[in-house]
């Protein structure tokens, strides 16, 4: 019964939509645990008879959707934005991707409400800004862990959901109005939106931790699809600088319902280089005119928020510890390509405080702002890899940098990307 959990290794945006849509063609089952419509997973899908290729990008439903046999998932873990949702499916069935019968939403799944949505966009706006999406997904784990949130199941029965949804925007108005000056809320047009929301998603509710154990028993293949990075887990991450869940591995047991025992492998997604949205310590960063040309030549801008990304050299005392913590036995290397034609490429192997040299990470916020990196330098291969198909093919330079990652991480390198294709991952023997 193999599970197999994709995790972001870096800060998220690191390519985690591509891989797991390049994996799903060999599974059955690919489920999303974690996260909300603040994650941007974009695939790349080639075209058809010579047309261009398509660019989609998904928030809420799994990256394996593009493959036609392919069930997909949305766990408890999930923090449900039912408009992003139902935008998200007219989007795929106008493209006849058919998302009737291969979508299922776990009744358990927790909704993001209207007030979730000012909540976050009004703390964004005070001095102790975090960088959110403002999305609502904090303030929605914040009612499911005060255990005063509203799940899908709650849909079902219109007393339930008028009784919890008085009690909870009758707070959260004082709260709105008080503190941040806001609108007040209309208890009953909430209600009846969500109502014919339930309508809508209705044939996709099931309990889906209880079809993820059977479809194991019977030893259906299984891909759990987390969302942002491990080094933004609430836990392990950057605190606060963090998302409101957990994206590392081990969310996925609680995020889908699943015993550890199911999982077989982890394998993590780790950019050529380094990137971070919003706020927070990031000790590679480049300042500079190097970094402003890995963002245009990456396209490192959001893909839900357009928002610029911050970009550095790759960080491998980050990767140690997030290999460390989700057990990560494999790694995949996206958007190489970028690096083509840099005549130097540098990568942190450790971190200078004073004249001491760590090679271990520091979660806390004020060491990371104060290290200085550690680096080592290799030549770069200035030759396209955009067009190459065998990893034997690649320039020695960049095999050379890769090698010298695995050795540095002591990991295996199972993929290496060199563009948004289908057709741009390399197999790596």
């Amino acid at each position: 019964m193999p599970v197999h959990v994709i995790v972001g290794a870096q800060w998220g945006d690191e390519g985690k939509g591509k891989i797991v849509d390049h994996l799903s063609g060999n599974v059955d089952i690919v489920a999303r645990y974690q996260g909300g419509a603040n994650a941007g997973h974009t695939v790349v899908l080639p075209g058809q008879k010579g047309a261009p290729a398509r660019e989609f990008v998904l928030h809420l439903i799994p990256s394996g959707i593009f493959h036609r046999h392919v069930t997909c998932v949305i766990g408890n873990g999930v923090v449900l934005d039912p408009i992003a949702l139902m935008s998200e499916i007219a989007q795929l069935e106008s493209v006849d991707v058919r998302v009737s019968g291969r979508l299922l939403i776990s009744h358990n799944a927790h909704l993001i409400m209207p007030y979730h949505k000012l909540l976050d966009s009004a703390r964004e706006q005070g001095d102790q800004r975090i960088g959110t999406t403002g999305r609502g997904i904090g303030p929605a784990y914040i009612d499911k862990y005060m255990r005063t949130g509203i799940r899908v199941v709650d849909l079902l029965n219109r007393d339930v959901l008028c009784a919890k949804l008085k009690r909870t925007i009758e707070a959260n108005n004082e709260l709105l109005t008080k503190l941040y000056h806001s609108k007040t809320l209309d208890v009953d047009a909430i209600i009846n939106e969500y109502q014919e929301f339930d309508k809508k998603i209705d044939p996709y509710v099931t309990d889906t931790s209880r079809y993820l154990n059977a479809a194991l028993a019977k030893g259906k293949r299984i891909l759990a699809e987390g969302a942002q990075g491990a080094l933004l887990d609430v836990d392990h991450g950057t605190y606060p600088y963090v998302t409101s869940s957990s994206p590392t591995s081990g969310g996925a047991c609680t995020g889908l319902g699943i015993p550890p025992t199911a999982i077989t492998s982890v394998i993590g997604i780790v950019k050529a280089y380094s990137t971070r949205v919003g706020n927070g310590p990031f000790p590679t960063e480049l300042k500079d005119a190097t970094g402003d040309r890995l963002r245009e030549i990456g396209g490192e801008y959001g893909a839900t928020t357009g928002r610029p990304r911050r970009c550095g050299w790759l960080d491998l005392v980050s990767l140690r510890y997030s290999v460390q913590v989700n057990g990560i036995r494999s790694i995949a290397i996206t958007k190489l390509d970028v690096l083509d034609s840099f005549e130097e490429i540098r990568v942190c192997v450790g971190y200078r405080t004073g004249t001491k040299l760590r090679t271990y990470f520091p979660t806390d916020v004020p060491t990371l702002e104060t290290v200085v990196p550690e680096y080592r330098t290799f030549r770069g291969w200035n030759t396209p890899t955009s067009d190459v198909r065998s990893y034997r093919k690649l320039p020695p330079r960049a095999r050379t940098y890769i090698e010298a990652i695995r050795r540095l991480l002591g990991t295996n390198i199972s993929m290496v990307s060199v563009g948004a294709r289908r057709d741009q991952t390399l197999l790596v023997s």
